[in-house]
């Protein structure tokens, strides 16, 4: 090998820290290379559920491929380079301009393109807001309960403390709200778990209770879409856009995965929540919210929301017919809408933890009502089923598989006579 091949060889590794060379006593190795730690052996993942009735989440499987596919080509035809650009953390022009069109003409909302923010879903969204009302002087926000945990926590790692508020069969009780509460988050039009909606009494004292204090509402209309027995109501911000920050997203309508948000938000709170979102992550995905754009105005986002709305109406009235066929004491409850009913056991029946071990046994997955309340019963309890989860291919077998584990659940209370 040639001397000069070799001198290379040392320097490079003396170079990259393996060689320690000094004058007068030669070259070492620098370091010994210490064994690669053991990685420790994985434990057994769980074993999954045969059926899921999760709630909180869509059909993924009718997400719309081909139609995304020819949005994000015509998008992708027809955008400016500088589209591609770091940009505005709003988000882009295109997508906020439809977003406003679509929000008024389907859920009532009052907007101009300004109004609008793009964010990645409603998790950033209350996330920005707190951080906004936070930098505003702002303590503490009231939410639901029982509720959506996850969003408490976005908002209490923003620095506010989250103050539960009871949910009766009218939705928030807007009594029980407090002055030192600068915002309440709320979901009106299908409130989650319960699934009632807030009624027009209640609409109209908790934006005279927001006026008064000056307190920031925030409406979560997170399937407000979907209602099966009649129109669906129309968003409560259409009613005061001076004291409601509106937030929708795409992770029912379409899929969790494309991963937008966005709010409509009142003039004084527009630039404050622009400014943390751009110090959050500058922008959404820039082709994401092209492709969106171009579903809306091409009237394919509209066409999948009846084609779901169809879909998720007969799924409803599917697990409606089995649960009276082979556990009838059980009550649904709730108005016909949304992805999701609480189903309330018989009094003096089996609890929520007995009924969830029922159905974990007959490899049904569910959450009771315990888990939207921080753990504390809640009267009789309920459990919510969810019932867009299961793919459609073995939708008639979960049904089944739900309503015969109840059934079993009920059967020894039955037996003696309760």
């Amino acid at each position: 090998m040639a001397r000069g091949t070799v001198v290379e060889a040392y320097g490079q590794l003396a170079a990259e820290g393996y060689l320690a060379s000094r004058q007068g006593s030669g070259t070492v190795v620098a370091w010994a290379a210490a064994a690669p730690p053991r990685r420790p052996v994985p434990t057994p993942a769980p074993r999954p559920f045969l059926h899921s009735f999760r709630s909180g989440r869509p059909d993924v499987s009718s997400f719309p491929r081909a139609a995304w596919v020819r949005a994000l080509r015509a998008a992708l035809a027809r955008a400016p380079d500088l589209a591609l650009d770091y940009g505005d953390p709003r988000g882009r022009p295109e997508l906020r301009a439809a977003l406003a069109d679509y929000l008024a003409r389907a859920r009532g909302v009052v907007a101009t393109e300004d109004d609008v923010l793009v964010t990645s879903g409603f998790g950033q969204s209350v996330g920005l807001l707190a951080r906004a009302l936070r930098a505003a002087g702002a303590r503490r926000v009231a939410v639901e309960d029982p509720g959506e945990g996850e969003f408490r926590r976005s908002i209490e790692a923003a620095g506010l403390a989250c103050r539960p508020v009871p949910v009766d069969g009218e939705g928030l009780v807007v009594d029980a709200l407090r002055d030192g509460d600068g915002a309440v988050l709320v979901t009106p039009a299908h409130q989650f778990p319960l699934g009632v909606n807030l009624s027009p009494a209640r609409r109209a004292a908790l934006l005279a209770w927001a006026r008064a204090r000056g307190a920031l509402v925030i409406e979560d209309d997170y399937d407000g879409e979907f209602r099966y027995d009649r129109q669906p109501v129309g968003a409560l911000q259409a009613l005061d856009p001076t004291r409601v920050a509106y937030a929708g997203t795409a992770s029912k309508a379409l899929a969790p995965g494309v991963r937008l948000g966005w709010l409509v938000l009142p003039h004084p709170w527009a630039e404050r929540v622009a400014a943390v979102k751009a110090l959050a992550d500058g922008q959404a995905p820039v082709l994401d919210q092209l492709a969106l754009s171009e579903l809306i105005r091409g009237g394919a986002f509209e066409r999948h929301l009846r084609r779901m709305r169809r879909a998720y109406r007969r799924r409803r009235d599917a697990l409606l017919l089995a649960l009276a066929r082979h556990a009838p004491e059980f009550e649904p409850t709730g108005i016909a809408a949304g992805m999701h009913l609480l189903l309330r056991p018989p009094a003096g029946g089996p609890g929520e933890a007995e009924l969830e071990r029922a159905c974990l046994e007959r490899g049904v997955e569910l959450r009771g009502l315990r888990a939207f309340t921080g753990g504390k019963p809640r009267g009789r309890g309920g459990l919510v089923v969810g019932y867009a989860t299961p793919p459609a291919n073995g939708f008639e077998a979960a049904v089944e598989a739900l309503a015969l584990a109840l059934a079993a659940a009920r059967a020894p209370l039955a037996a003696r006579g309760g």
